[in-house]
Order: structure tokens, then C-alpha cells, then sequence
């Protein structure tokens, strides 16, 4: 089995929010705030970042919404290799927390 290495928040909550369906940058940070209470943000300066990188590793790729002019907006769209990033992620994160609820008793 291969090792998934950690995922950073950021990573994780937009590969989150995108495998709902298609959104823009600003719908990403609106949604993650709301999916944790408050406690997670993600900038704009981090979700571009991220979202960047995530386009060169194939994880999401960009698209234009429907809109006319000025109206347009980048929208990310999760890739299958995003998805299973995605869920490798998630896994991980299940076999961890069903370590710590065994030690825990």
C-alpha cells in the first residue's frame, strides 16, 4: 500500500468543497468557513496559492463560469486524480482518528 503524505488544511478543505461540484475561489472560502464553524479560513492569497498548485499536480483544473463580461469568474472543478487524493486523505485521516479512539479506549 502506498503512503499518502499529509494534506494541509487548505488543500484539504478545497478538494472538499470542489467535490460537491464546481466552484469559484470565493465560494470555496465561504463554504470551508461555514463546514467548520468559523474555525478554519482560508485567504486569498492561500487559495490561490493552493489552487495553483493543485492545477500543476492535475488535482483540480479551472474553468470559466457562464457569465457575460466583467461577470465571468474562475471556476475549479475537481479532477478524478483530485478525488482520489481526496479520498486517500480521508482515509488517512479515518484509520487515524480509529488509532486514537483505540489507545484511547
Amino acid at each position: 500500500m502506498k503512503k499518502s503524505e499529509p494534506m494541509s488544511e487548505s488543500y484539504y478543505y478545497i478538494l472538499l468543497c470542489l467535490a460537491a461540484g464546481p466552484n469559484h475561489g470565493y465560494g470555496i472560502m465561504q463554504m470551508t468557513e461555514k463546514l467548520t464553524g468559523g474555525e478554519v479560513t482560508i485567504g486569498s492569497g492561500t487559495m490561490y496559492g493552493a489552487t495553483g498548485n493543485m492545477i500543476k499536480k492535475g488535482w483540480i483544473r479551472e474553468t470559466i463560469s457562464a457569465g457575460s463580461g466583467l461577470e465571468r469568474k474562475r471556476l475549479y472543478q475537481l479532477t478524478e486524480s483530485g478525488r482520489e487524493a481526496l479520498e486517500a486523505e480521508i482515509a488517512r485521516l479515518d484509520r487515524m482518528l480509529k488509532n486514537a479512539e483505540e489507545v484511547r479506549g
